[in-house]
């Protein structure tokens, strides 16, 4: 169980399958390149005189994978450039100005620059970075106090911002994107699928109790167990489940049997005799074969009906034969559902189609 976990914890750091073409990817990665030598370029034309104004800032090229990389991203439009580097900076300086520690002042400084942004609505990545830059840039960066704010990263963030603008407009790409506008548009979107569905739900729930099929009210059999399943692991899972019943399935996930509590506490050694027979299997090295398996306390001869088959011929199963649920097979008698009497007692509850089902009982 712990395995299985941590498999599937593990998948999570799979690489997204959305990526790009590669020919959206080399737009993309030529419309960085761009976009960062102009921003260089710019900064020394115009500050070329002034040897303490940095040509170009770090923060820049994570702006740059956002304009240019992801550019439909809520981060990666104008006012969260604009905004989020530059009350970022004017947080930074202050920050190093007042704090005479520099990890302290870093902290401080990434911690409060991100609660601006969100007051300001203009969360950008990349400016935690600048912040930082502000902080642990050492003397030039220092020397130029709230000057930084302006120059360089103020210049850069519009120069960068300017080379997006005009690479996106040249190349046929939309940019910037409206965000609220997407986002209203989404929402209708769910607002509609939601409606569908419900229109869907009616119609199904529409159907009277003599026209469902036992396919449409079944559910997952997950609890289904193999022959060759030992008994006290079929124990677990039945109480792990809540199952009242395990339906036993073969190597073609035929249904051959059930287990139901009382089979597989026949004979279970209870307390510390359990504990101690658990033991015992250890240290002599019993493999799961000699265990006592499933196949050797299981019931034969289970009701099971064909997916296709009227819902209301389950009604005198569970009336005479007190089962909790039906397994449900399909043409070539695989077990690919459970339709459990709960869930038909349910769909009556909500339905106009008790009295023929009372009728059929009777």
């Amino acid at each position: 169980m712990i395995r299985t976990a941590l498999l599937a914890w593990l998948k999570r750091f799979k690489p997204h399958p959305a990526a790009p073409s590669w020919r959206e990817g080399a737009r993309r990665a030529a419309g960085a390149l761009l976009g960062i030598a102009f921003t260089g370029v710019a900064t020394h034309l115009v500050f070329g005189g002034a040897g303490d104004i940095p040509m170009l800032v770090a923060p820049m090229g994570a702006s740059a994978v956002l304009l240019f990389g992801a550019s439909e991203s809520p981060l990666a439009q104008p006012w969260s450039i604009l905004g989020g580097n530059f009350v970022s900076a004017l947080v930074g300086v202050a920050c190093a100005r007042w704090i005479g520690a520099p990890v302290v002042a870093a902290a401080v400084a990434v911690g409060l620059a991100i609660c601006a942004m969100f007051v300001c609505r203009c969360v950008h990545p990349p400016s935690g970075a600048v912040a930082l830059t502000a902080v642990l840039g050492g003397p030039p960066v220092h020397a130029l106090g709230f000057g930084f704010v302006a120059a360089p990263i103020a210049f850069q963030s519009m120069a960068l911002l300017g080379a997006a603008l005009l690479f996106h407009a040249l190349t046929g790409h939309r940019y910037p994107r409206d965000v609220a506008a997407a986002l209203a548009a989404a929402q209708q979107a769910a607002q509609q699928a939601a409606q569908q569905a419900a229109r869907q739900a009616a119609t199904s729930h529409a159907r009277t109790f003599d026209e469902l099929t036992c396919e449409d009210l079944m559910t997952a059999a997950d609890h289904a167990v193999p022959l060759t399943m030992a008994r006290h692991a079929a124990w677990e899972r039945l109480h792990r489940h809540g199952a009242h019943a395990l339906p036993v399935v073969d190597d073609a996930h035929r249904v051959v049997g059930v287990v139901t509590h009382r089979e597989l506490a026949a004979r279970r050694p209870e307390g510390g005799m359990r504990r101690l027979r658990a033991l015992w299997r250890v240290l002599r090295r019993r493999t799961h074969e000699m265990e006592e398996t499933v196949e050797a306390v299981m019931a034969a001869g289970v009701h099971a009906v064909h997916r296709g088959a009227p819902l209301a011929s389950l009604v005198p199963i569970f009336a005479d034969h007190a089962y909790y649920e039906v397994p449900v097979l399909d043409d070539a008698r695989r077990l690919v559902g459970v339709v459990r009497h709960s869930d038909m007692i349910r769909w009556l509850h909500r339905h106009a189609g008790a009295p023929s089902l009372l009728a059929q009982a009777g």
